[in-house]
């Protein structure tokens, strides 16, 4: 990798979000997309779902919305909510200009239904939504000679002009950041504009619907920059994941439940009746407490989740990828029940945003999941993700767009000094404490909390953080010890948040305090400095 590349625009991470980015972006200057794996691996091509949008004549964004608002629980932000429900249908459109092909039924497009909304308004390929999303809008960024794709890359920290001990009067600016080469090398990438949209912390739990991909990188890199970071207790686990020995974080798509599928216990009981109205079609925070509330009661090690009285014509033409996967691993949903299981699936927190992506440091934006919008409050709705990409992206990059060359730091950073770090012959250590600490998340800070737990878990995830610091300053980086190394913060991040949160509201739910409180009708925002601070006396470092 070259030691310094310069950029009018730098994206971190090239799902829809950073795509959308870098494509309009590329009208105004050069862009520079760094893709953590190949360009074909990103979160958004993993989504089976589809994108909520409104298109069809009995339903219209004041309903998309209050949906939206009702799954929140209380903290959805009505500007946001209404900003997305609003623009999503065109950035839909702007996605089929593109070449994305949706399913269709006659000249309509074909749309499902999913837990916790009121209309059909679900767009949808197949079940495999988001690789059609992803490939659409590579194809279109590969066809542009403004933008410039770099694979197996990923970023380290960001660069700031505070980092560079500019005045502390003066705004923190953005300069770009220092990144980890395929060929094992630090280079660094400057640009005027950056978007961080590296997508989520899925495999901060020991079982994940999410990619190996979603370690919580830009989080942790913009929290440790500066940035504040709000409801990282709300993370969503999908009711619905495949449970087999060799079915490695393999998601039941919700849309199953659209078309009647119904949950049931392994005697064959069908249950979610007796936890909320809508059965199969409440929230994903209601479902995901009914399965492991049955699984816990009874002992059993997952519920059935069964589709069969469609027929197999049906599943296999309706969710052929889904379809597909089970018969390889031997089971026919077309004729008998899928065994599934929670999994953690959707961080609703991350760095705070306003309504045009940007940060509290200048020129740098976040959009995905990695942000926290205020769009899903205490719980998202589903299939709102994509939509949220494909609004967010385009916001920020029309921001950035209009306001190039407003402030300048000219300046260049030093290059990374790696000082007295040396190679490492004890990587067990990184995949020892990795394992430790994915567990303790899924024993302590899961679907049900207490305080308990969550103490525990704070304080084993604190001395980690002090080992992983260590190591860190000991040793060349590499991508496990760097992965390490933001999901250990993010960890920190969700348990100190939820031991903020003395009520259970949305995805947060404390055996502690079951009830919902007015008085925590907001959100809970970190403050970096205020944190740091409490973590390094903490840590003794």
């Amino acid at each position: 990798m070259e030691n310094i590349q310069r950029f009018d625009f730098l994206v971190i991470g090239g799902g829809a979000a950073g795509l959308t980015f870098a494509l309009e972006a590329a009208a105004h200057g050069s862009v520079a997309v760094l893709f953590k794996r190949s360009p074909e691996e990103s979160s958004t091509a993993w989504a089976q779902g589809g994108i909520a949008a409104v298109s069809a004549d009995d339903d219209d964004s004041s309903l998309h919305a209050q949906d939206t608002h009702i799954a929140g629980a209380g903290l959805c932000n009505p500007q946001i909510v209404d900003i997305v429900v609003r623009e999503g249908p065109q950035r839909v459109q702007d996605l089929v200009t593109r070449g994305a092909q949706f399913d269709h039924q006659g000249t309509n497009f074909a749309l499902h239904r999913e837990g916790g909304h009121s209309r059909r308004r679900i767009l949808h390929a197949g079940d495999s939504t988001g690789r059609e999303v992803q490939r659409a809008l590579l194809a279109a960024a590969k066809a542009n000679s403004a933008i410039q794709f770099f694979a197996h890359t990923l970023a380290i920290d960001l660069i700031t002009s505070q980092k560079l001990n500019q005045a502390e009067n003066q705004p923190n600016l953005i300069l770009g950041a220092y990144v980890l080469g395929q060929d094992g090398q630090v280079g660094t990438f400057l640009a005027e504009k950056v978007l961080v949209a590296s997508g989520g912390a899925g495999k901060v739990y020991l079982y994940t619907s999410n990619p190996d991909v979603a370690t919580g990188d830009g989080i942790a890199m913009c929290f440790r920059a500066g940035c504040a970071v709000a409801n990282m207790e709300f993370f969503q686990f999908h009711p619905t994941c495949l449970y087999h020995p060799q079915a490695k974080s393999f998601l039941i798509s919700e849309a199953l439940r659209g078309e009647g599928a119904k949950l049931k216990r392994i005697n064959g009981d069908c249950f979610m009746q007796r936890y909320d109205s809508r059965a199969e079609l409440a929230p994903r925070d209601i479902v995901a407490r009914a399965i492991d509330n049955e699984m816990k009661t009874h002992g059993e090690d997952h519920v059935l989740l069964d589709l069969s009285h469609r027929g197999e014509p049906f599943v296999k033409e309706h969710f052929p990828q889904i379809y597909s996967r089970c018969r390889e691993l031997g089971i026919n949903p077309g004729t008998q029940p899928i065994p599934v299981v929670p999994a953690a699936h959707y961080c609703c927190g991350g760095v705070v945003s306003d309504e045009h992506g940007r940060t509290s440091i200048q020129n740098l934006y976040v959009a995905g999941e990695c942000s926290c919008t205020g769009l899903h409050g205490a719980n998202r709705l589903a299939s709102n993700s994509l939509l949220e990409t494909l609004v967010f992206g385009h916001r920020a990059a029309q921001d950035a767009i209009k306001t190039r060359g407003a402030r300048k730091l000219e300046c260049t950073p030093p290059p990374w000094e790696r000082g007295c770090a040396t190679m490492s012959n004890e990587q067990v250590l990184v995949s020892h404490t990795w394992e430790e600490l994915r567990r303790a998340m899924w024993n302590y800070v899961g679907i049900v909390r207490s305080d308990k737990r969550l103490e525990l878990a704070l304080r084993r995830a604190n001395l980690i953080a002090r080992e992983v610091h260590d190591y860190y300053w000991n040793y060349i980086v590499d991508r496990d010890l760097l992965e390490l190394r933001n999901i250990t913060l993010v960890a920190q991040l969700v348990i100190h948040s939820a031991l903020r949160r003395r009520e259970s509201r949305g995805l947060h739910f404390t055996t502690d305090y079951p009830e919902t409180k007015e008085a925590y009708a907001c959100d809970t925002v970190l403050d970096a400095k205020e944190w740091y601070h409490y973590a390094r006396t903490l840590a003794g470092y």
